[in-house]
């Protein structure tokens, strides 16, 4: 048997972080860990831990428990795969430290790194275009906070029944007509227009202006993904009051023009 080391009481981040300090001192590999002296050592651990943190005692019993489960299989006859091949049941636990180590190892590089960079600047001109375009996800419920879903929902069928209220009932009967089909794309670029133009307007307003049911739903959803980027700001001063945009020119034009391409 290996003969015990002293090691000194430390803090640990959690079970796997004392084991690798154990396999550490004990200078084993980590793929052939003498689970008896390991086990032994990290218990009397645990007894010196009990009177100082019951708060994070939790996960190191739960470590105790399987150090003594792999140690008592350790003494039973080998069990076998269904190839015939000897299981170790020391496995799991050998992985579970290995990533844990490889963890640790990449976030003491990402600490150096940090550490060499402090007080370092980076000019605009030097960033990669993905950096300099990129733009957070918005925060839908900020974006949406003095808008109600439900008066919005109300003035989107509003102007769908004043649609409907359009159509002339003889008229009507002579036939079906076929509309040309609506383009979102096409949307877009009548909003670009509409917003630059008047900068202020009403959703009702926007809406009223549309033609047919299909250009009022196309017209919504161009609308929604502008909003979407930025490129539009929505605000309703009250409840039930109404819903007022703004267009916002100080939006990445490129950025915009990335997303939109989506619908084309």
């Amino acid at each position: 048997m290996m003969e015990q080391v002293e090691f000194k009481l430390e803090s640990f981040e959690g079970p796997l972080d004392l084991l690798l300090q154990l396999i550490e001192k004990n200078k084993v590999d980590i793929y052939d860990i003498p689970i008896a002296v390991i086990t032994d050592q990290y218990l009397e651990y645990l007894d010196r831990l009990k009177a100082m943190d019951l708060d994070n005692l939790s996960d190191f019993l739960v470590m105790a428990c399987t150090l003594l489960d792999i140690k008592a299989r350790m003494l039973l006859p080998k069990e076998e795969d269904e190839n015939g091949e000897e299981i170790d049941p020391r496995l799991e636990l050998e992985v579970r430290l290995a990533e844990y180590q490889e963890y640790k190892n990449k976030a003491a590089e990402l600490r150096s790194y940090d550490e060499s960079t402090d007080g370092q600047m980076t000019r605009d001109e030097d960033l990669p275009k993905e950096v300099r375009n990129y733009k957070p996800v918005p925060d839908y419920d900020e974006l949406f906070k003095d808008v109600t879903m439900e008066r919005l929902k109300s003035l989107f069928e509003l102007v769908l029944r004043r649609q409907e209220d359009k159509v002339d009932p003889i008229r009507a009967s002579f036939g079906t007509i076929k509309a040309d089909p609506v383009r979102i794309s096409d949307k877009f670029a009548f909003l670009k227009d509409y917003g630059r133009k008047r900068k202020h307007f009403t959703f009702s307003g926007l809406m009223e202006g549309q033609k047919t049911k299909a250009d009022v739903v196309v017209t919504f959803l161009a609308l929604l993904e502008l909003v979407k980027i930025g490129q539009i700001k929505v605000k309703q001063e009250e409840t039930f009051s109404e819903i007022e945009l703004e267009w916002d020119d100080t939006c990445d034009a490129e950025v915009a023009k990335e997303d939109i391409k989506q619908y084309e």
